[in-house]
């Protein structure tokens, strides 16, 4: 079983910064990939960003948050890190971490997620 451990997110202003983290224990593969799904109120939920965790820092990224969000990975300690700039109002949601197989581009292929983290950004 793994255990993923978000921290970060909050409220911020348009055009502010956050970071989020995640840490996962456990059975944790060293196959898996890692990302974050995120899911605005009456929205479904939608695949944000993914680091593959072996062969390079091979990242995926929707659309909407390229250049703006960046995805990174700790190996020694099972951690990625989103940094998240420029932020928009259409940015706000509970934000995921999850963890699976290669490219981790839908919730189908999430074989763990953490416990949720609240983004808000204020126009």
């Amino acid at each position: 079983q793994v255990q993923l451990v978000e921290s970060g997110g909050g409220l911020v202003q348009t055009g502010g910064s956050l970071r989020l983290s995640c840490t996962a224990s456990g059975r944790f593969s060293g196959t898996y990939a890692m990302g974050w799904f995120r899911q605005a109120p009456g929205k479904e939920r939608e695949f944000v960003v993914a680091v593959g965790w072996r062969g390079g820092e091979n990242t995926y990224y929707r659309d909407s948050v390229k250049g703006r969000f960046t995805i990174s990975r700790d190996t020694a300690t099972n951690t990625v890190y989103l940094q998240m700039n420029n932020l928009k109002p259409e940015d706000t949601a509970i934000y995921s971490c999850a963890a699976g197989p290669w490219p981790l581009a839908r919730a189908t292929m999430v074989i763990a997620w953490g416990q949720g983290t609240q983004v808000t950004v204020s126009s």
